[in-house]
């Protein structure tokens, strides 16, 4: 017997701190791993909007570069820069 056809749903977590989750409609979302080659490619699906300069990124935990490759089941993270008085 074969097995029924299962569909997978890729998806890449997404999560922004700080001042970000204050500006986001959902501040804790998912993203469809297909349509995301990068990090900077889930902020625009996750906000509709090109990101921003100087945004903090992570993926899986590990800070990380805009440009950064993404996968299905990766965690992505965003944070406001980072300042000090």
């Amino acid at each position: 017997m074969l097995d029924p056809k299962v569909e997978t749903h890729m998806t890449i977590r997404v999560k922004f701190f700080a001042s970000l989750r204050e500006q986001i409609t959902n501040p804790n979302t998912e993203v469809d791993a297909a349509k995301a080659k990068t990090i900077r490619d889930v902020w625009k699906l996750a906000t509709d909007h090109p990101m921003p300069p100087h945004v903090l990124c992570s993926s899986n935990l590990e800070h990380t570069e805009p440009d950064a490759a993404v996968n299905d089941g990766d965690e992505v993270a965003f944070f406001p820069p980072i300042t000090g008085g």
